[in-house]
């Protein structure tokens, strides 16, 4: 039945509006950080191959006061009251359905305060589980979460108590066919992906900031964007270019934050490509990005809820972002990947099955199945592993692998680390100074000038081999700049090697020195 509501002078409209919308009004209406909004299915969707974006069903439109004029019409009878003469000539009083004057409209919705609007934390795209173990997975509103499921697939429902031939048979699935035959370069990058495809599900139930999932391979057509599809297409997904400047990476990251998708790819960059961005370090270790909103003057701040991926050929990492990252790596150890014979694949076309919703349901189905027998059994964690930020994400994923039987989680750390551009070019000028002054404390002037090129008739020859330090654009840096360069690395191991700092005898210099310990 459509409600009705008599509005008349301006703050008698603004009273009723604003009562009947804390009062459940308008269906699929929410509070989101002191805004209304109003939640809508996306028209025009359209399939999307695995390298394409893959935006949820629905959004969470913050309600304009032409939004609202239009949720009243269709939802509600607003009327005034009006005079006019009969027939007979006598007064008459008759209603009038009116649409409320906009700045009525507008005094409404600036409020920051909507008592009795439940609370939209989040839209997710797949089930998740409740921080008491149970999973949501009916669609829509949740009020023990805030969250709304917007399932991008229909998804029967997944038994509390899944039995063991349900069990066996998802692990079957997902290890025997539908992971079979990805060229993974060890028994780590496999497990890796695994805990991967599962965290957009355990994130709310694990309560832990997720690390940075670096997907790379040693050849094209290795099956990179495929894995990136599986959780992109179950949890919805954004493809993007990489930003090579900080400003530019951070103003992707702000814009995308806005839109409804669980799952953020920077696709396919270029060959080599060193990931040693310090937005991305800071973005991966907070549970709230905040940053300036693009176009206005206002900072915003946005629960950073998604799982951030990137692939490439041979990409490194520099920076603080090896300790940051979980690597996903494909070796298919052949020249032409593409050309192998897909008829023998436990899937074949695996490309073009992840983007039917009939297939990721059964992905989904039986990745859920899995969660629900780990749950089932008290959700054991595996107490040894430590990842920095991400131990508790480490330590709830290692056991629910561990639970499965699947071996190698995080194995593959030191691989990482030898990917390192920044690890490898300090660890490497760092061997080098010790091998030619051993534990002699230098000035920085002193040290730059040791590594002039010295020239030998026309021969130009670098006594550093090409292991001297450079700055960010590859150039020797001269004693000011490395004297910063060393000062900031102080006390920091590279290796089986770290600098020193203290003063010259008159007290008047810095100087350092490398001390090398075995073990």
């Amino acid at each position: 039945m459509t409600e009705r509501l008599q509005i008349g002078t301006g703050p008698e409209t603004i009273r009723v509006l604003k009562t009947a919308l804390t009062n459940g009004l308008l269906p699929d209406t929410y509070v989101s950080a002191g805004q209304l909004v109003h939640m809508e299915a996306v028209s025009g969707g359209l399939a999307t191959a695995a390298d394409e974006d893959s935006p949820l069903p629905v959004s969470a439109s913050v309600v304009t006061p032409a939004g609202l004029a239009g949720l009243l019409a269709e939802h509600a009878y607003v009327y005034r009251l009006k005079t006019r003469r009969s027939d007979t000539g006598n007064p008459e009083t008759y209603e009038e359905e009116v649409t409320p004057p906009r700045d009525s409209l507008a005094s409404v919705l600036a409020g920051k305060t909507w008592p009795g609007v439940p609370p939209l934390r989040g839209i997710i795209g797949a089930p998740v589980l409740r921080r008491d173990g149970t999973l949501l997975q009916q669609p829509g509103y949740d009020k023990a979460t805030g969250l709304y499921l917007a399932s991008k697939v229909a998804l029967p429902t997944v038994p509390d108590e899944p039995t063991a031939e349900q069990v066996a048979e998802a692990r079957r699935f997902l290890l025997g066919r539908f992971l079979r035959d990805f060229p993974w370069a060890s028994t780590a990058d496999r497990a890796n992906y695994i805990a991967l495809l599962a965290t957009p599900i355990l994130r709310h139930f694990t309560r832990s900031l997720t690390p940075f999932a670096l997907i790379d391979a040693t050849m094209p057509s290795s099956g990179k964007t495929i894995l990136t599809a599986g959780p992109g297409m179950l949890y919805g997904q954004r493809v993007m270019n990489w930003a090579y400047s900080d400003e530019e990476l951070r103003k992707s990251i702000t814009a995308v934050m806005a839109e409804q998708v669980g799952v953020v790819i920077w696709d396919n960059l270029a060959e080599g490509t060193v990931i040693d961005s310090a937005v991305l370090a800071q973005l991966v270790t907070n549970g709230v990005w905040s940053d300036r909103q693009l176009g206005a003057s206002r900072n915003i701040a946005t629960v950073n809820d998604r799982l951030w991926m990137a692939t490439g050929n041979n990409l490194q990492v520099g920076g603080d972002m090896a300790s940051r990252t979980v690597r996903v790596h494909l070796d298919p150890d052949m020249p032409r990947p593409e050309l192998r014979d897909q008829t023998a694949f436990g899937i074949p076309h695996l490309d073009q099955w992840i983007t039917n919703p009939a297939n990721q349901l059964t992905v989904l189905w039986h990745l859920l199945v899995l969660v629900l027998d780990w749950t089932r059994q008290g959700a054991p964690k595996v107490s040894g592993l430590s990842m920095r930020q991400f131990t508790p994400w480490a330590q709830a994923l290692g056991g629910f692998l561990h639970h499965h039987g699947i071996d190698g989680f995080l194995t593959n750390a030191a691989d990482v680390r030898e990917i390192d551009e920044d690890e490898t070019r300090w660890r490497a000028f760092l061997t080098t100074w010790h091998d030619r002054h051993g534990g002699r404390a230098l000035t920085a002037a002193e040290l730059r000038r040791d590594a002039e090129p010295m020239h030998l008739g026309s021969d130009i020859n670098d006594p550093w081999d090409g292991q001297f330090i450079t700055t960010h654009n590859g150039r020797l840096p001269n004693p000011l700049q490395l004297g910063r360069l060393l000062t900031g690395q102080t006390g920091r191991w590279r290796g089986h090697h770290v600098i020193r700092t203290g003063r010259n005898d008159r007290g008047d210099r810095a100087v350092f020195w490398v001390e090398h310990h075995n073990g």
